[in-house]
């Protein structure tokens, strides 16, 4: 994993003792462990446990950065078997507590820290299971081209996502020297993502990445969302100011790149600072809440404040101040249509997820019940 180990080989010494170990901690400090994490860590390191960050998470395998270095960790049996769901698994970006004894061929990853924030999308792959695409970050930054008009339909979708995370969504419109007028993509963009920096940049040009490392400061996290081909490699490359991520050419046809992030990866940033990068998602499923969708749609649920019935769905319903306002021009119909989705498609992902709750609870209580017939059968009980 290049450029990780000259992060986790800190110059400073800063020894954390507790429980009759001693840890140095300054390496993990660089990838943003801070007090909150050290306090959380408290009861593993009484176990004798080391604190470390998951940098790259792979079909249940993952790199982990240790005060020691990058090392090959997995989740220890103890860890899967309690796990709910793919949720509870090790993430990129999740502070994990592991066992990295020297006689062992693969740390184990015996526990997950309580996350401060989680960027999610619903499993495409699964009904009802909820995908962490990374874990622990300060902002989201939600990346879109600028060679076509801005897709505003996907980024109120991300941003109801990023939303929901519990970090701070800033809109990254990059590729600018592409398109014929920056100034009203940016504005266009805006209309949609309010209360949220917009930012308009060339990933070739300094000055883009001095703005973008602005939001790192202080040891954060952040991580890059986006459709393929939207420069988040190139991106990262003028962050880093290293031909680190593949990258490659724009198609002449359509002005887009391909995409070659495979994985999702925890980057460190030249002056502090770490950047997640993801591959490009087709699918984005909303995983249940409606939080995110009311601060993209601000506009909208200050509008249904002054709707005639408390539970309009500005559908039909007489005295829909919602409706009337898209009829006037002062809303855009197309926004309105945009939110009405986003919602019915939480709604959709919520009652999954009650129906599979529903089931885990009576397949578990089938098995009680069973186990405590056996029992009876067994001691000759009524």
């Amino acid at each position: 994993m290049l450029g990780h180990r000259a992060i986790v080989q800190a110059e400073s010494h800063h020894v954390h003792q507790e429980a009759g170990t001693l840890t140095d901690i300054a390496p993990l400090q660089a990838l943003g462990y801070s007090p909150r994490w050290q306090a959380l860590f408290g009861p593993f390191a009484a176990q004798g446990l080391t604190p470390a960050r998951v940098v790259r998470s792979d079909r249940g395998s993952a790199l982990i950065a240790t005060p020691e270095g990058i090392v090959r960790g997995q989740p220890s049996a103890r860890l899967s078997k309690a796990a709910r769901g793919p949720a509870d698994m090790p993430a990129t970006g999740d502070w994990v507590a592991v066992m990295a004894d020297d006689d062992l061929e693969v740390a184990l990853i015996e526990a997950v820290l309580e996350r401060a924030s989680a960027i999610t999308r619903g499993d495409p792959g699964k009904a009802a299971d909820i995908q962490v695409l990374a874990a622990n970050i300060d902002t989201v930054f939600v990346v879109h081209p600028m060679a076509d008009p801005p897709n505003l339909r996907r980024i109120e979708r991300e941003l109801s996502l990023a939303w929901d995370s519990g970090a701070v969504p800033v809109v990254v419109l990059t590729k600018s020297d592409l398109s014929a007028d920056p100034e009203a993509a940016r504005q266009e963009t805006e209309s949609v993502a309010l209360g949220v920096d917009v930012l308009v940049t060339n990933a070739l040009a300094g000055e883009s990445a001095e703005l973008l490392l602005s939001y790192l400061e202080g040891h954060r996290t952040a991580v890059l969302v986006g459709p393929s081909g939207a420069g988040k490699s190139t991106l990262i490359n003028g962050l880093l100011g290293e031909q680190r991520q593949a990258t490659q050419d724009v198609r002449e046809g359509d002005g887009r790149g391909r995409h070659t992030t495979v994985a999702r990866e925890l980057i460190p940033m030249p002056r502090g600072g770490v950047l997640i990068d993801t591959p490009g998602l087709r699918a984005l499923g909303l995983t249940g809440s409606e939080d995110g969708i009311a601060s993209v749609f601000a506009d909208i649920e200050l509008l249904a404040e002054s709707c005639r019935f408390r539970d309009c769905t500005h559908d039909h319903e007489p005295g829909c101040a919602v409706r009337a306002a898209a009829e006037s021009g002062a809303l855009q119909p197309e926004r309105l249509a945009s939110y009405q989705k986003l919602l019915a498609e939480a709604q959709e992902a919520a009652a999954k997820a009650d129906g599979r709750l529903r089931a885990e609870r009576e397949r578990k209580s089938k098995t009680i019940s069973k186990a405590a017939k056996d029992y009876f059968k067994l001691t000759g009980g009524g």
